[in-house]
């Protein structure tokens, strides 16, 4: 697991891709949990819990970047 992904959806950033619709982040919530649930979003309007190591995984096999999400701007928190 990246632990420089991981530590960015920590801080509540939001990593995603504009063109296919796809948002990961780590809602306010449960950023500073012990075990903390990530957010995937689709351009469906789908919105599922993962991990934060099923989130990392993510970002880095869709190669999704740090972006500014539509709704909640450029941090969840």
């Amino acid at each position: 697991m990246s632990q420089i992904v991981a530590s960015h959806l920590k801080a509540g950033y939001i990593f995603g891709d504009h063109a296919a619709g796809e948002y990961v982040y780590m809602p306010a919530g449960e950023i500073g949990a012990d075990d903390p649930v990530c957010v995937i979003e689709t351009s469906d309007g789908e919105r599922r819990d993962i991990s934060l190591e099923q989130a990392v995984e993510l970002i880095a096999r869709l190669t999704l970047k740090r972006i500014r999400h539509p709704r909640l701007g450029n941090k969840s928190c």
